[in-house]
């Protein structure tokens, strides 16, 4: 490589998204003229309600299409905080106490990147979003993966908490409801880690909240800063639009912490991208403000397609698949088709051969489980109309039943 073609060292080491890659087959497929059913990305398959657009229509009408202030604007940053004191009995939160950046993975890479250095550790439990310990490592520091096997949920214990922290441990990441499990941690659960946590203070804690509203069988949502408000103030706790409100090309994340971390993500964030776009925020505005019953409504829909697709699935040969407590996904075990061949003569020794040979006979497009730490399973988004889910699930029962020994 030339001099001049050289790379960041850890961008280099960095790998691209398994879920992108996916998308971006699809897309091939479908440009040649497959029909191909993608259970691949993580986003609402509904409009963003029409409120939120007119108001979208209505800031541009206004003019209101500037600059904003680097953290966002004041009235979205009130709004934020008044979801925050509402929502999730975060009763110290003010307007100041927040930030608004590019959408929750920039809030995410943003703490990240603003603390961390070489010789630091980041707790990440797996199954993990891909991009996790990415983050990381593009920061300088080191992810350190820990397994959470099917039998607890696909959920950390305070045992495996406790023995990963180290002396160079900087921040454990949580996320609930989770990408890609749908693993939801109750109260005692987390104040079970919240417990250990306590007990190393010197350990920041972030929390990724962006599934909050699609939480299912009536369950309650709780976030550990709420459950043990001693951990307040090393949180960061992280929520967005994208997923509650469909409005995941917004580009809107949001978060709440300690002042002088949010002082050093804006720092960052006015040589990065300056501010989140104007439009969006006035737009993101009206989703905090206005009617919920859009968010009620589509809880429901999830819900239903959650239970339609777990039972087909655990009707499927050689897969089986636990019940998602929340978000829209299912992980799925395919432990029992690895070492099995499809019908075209693929041999099927990882789950990535399971998910490629799924795209390439059955045109569907699922995301192997390895990507997200944790094989062999595989994850699907049902966020997709109840037909084409039954379609998806028809196609999967008949690539299973076709493999052979």
């Amino acid at each position: 490589m030339s001099k001049f073609q050289q790379l960041n060292r850890y961008l280099a080491e960095a790998k691209p998204s398994a879920t992108y890659k996916m998308i971006d087959r699809v897309a091939e497929k479908r440009a040649s003229g497959a029909k191909i059913i993608s259970l691949s990305a993580g986003e609402p398959d509904f409009d963003t309600p029409e409120h939120v657009r007119q108001s979208a229509k209505d800031a541009i009408d206004a003019g209101f299409t500037r600059y904003t202030q680097v953290a966002g604007l004041r009235q979205l940053r009130e709004a934020i905080a008044e979801k925050f004191q509402k929502e999730n009995d975060l009763e110290n939160v003010t307007w100041n106490h927040t930030i608004v950046c590019s959408g929750g993975k920039q809030v995410l890479y943003n703490a990240l990147a603003a603390t961390l250095n070489e010789g630091d550790e980041v707790i990440i439990p797996a199954p993990y979003w891909v991009s996790y310990p990415e983050m990381v490592q593009l920061s300088g520091a080191t992810p350190v993966i820990v397994p959470c096997s099917e039998k607890h949920g696909f959920k950390l214990t305070p045992a495996q908490l406790n023995e990963a922290i180290t002396p160079q441990t900087r921040w454990v990441i949580l996320n609930s409801p989770s990408n890609p499990t749908g693993a939801v941690y109750s109260k005692d659960e987390l104040q079970a880690l919240a417990d250990i946590l306590l007990k190393h203070p010197h350990v920041l804690i972030l929390s990724d909240d962006i599934y909050e509203h699609l939480i299912f069988d009536g369950q309650k949502f709780n976030t550990i800063a709420q459950v043990e408000p001693r951990l307040i103030d090393r949180t960061l706790t992280m929520n967005g639009v994208s997923k509650a409100y469909a409005m995941t090309g917004w580009r809107i994340g949001f978060a709440t912490g300690p002042q002088w971390l949010l002082d050093a993500m804006e720092k960052l964030q006015g040589q990065q991208t300056s501010g989140a776009s104007s439009i969006s925020q006035y737009a993101a505005m009206a989703a905090l403000s206005g009617s919920q019953d859009f968010v009620r409504n589509t809880n429901k829909v999830f819900e239903k397609r959650r239970d339609m697709m777990v039972q087909l699935l655990n009707d499927t040969p050689y897969l089986s698949c636990l019940k998602p407590e929340g978000a829209f996904y299912a992980f799925v075990n395919c432990a029992e088709l690895i070492g099995r061949t499809s019908q075209s003569g693929i041999k099927l020794n990882t789950d990535e051969d399971v998910a490629l040979a799924l795209l390439d006979e059955a045109n569907i497009a699922v995301v192997q489980g390895s990507a997200f730490g944790l094989a062999p399973y595989f994850r699907i988004a049902y966020a997709l109309d109840d037909e084409s889910l039954k379609a998806a699930c028809t196609a999967i029962k008949d690539f299973c039943v076709s493999t052979r020994i």
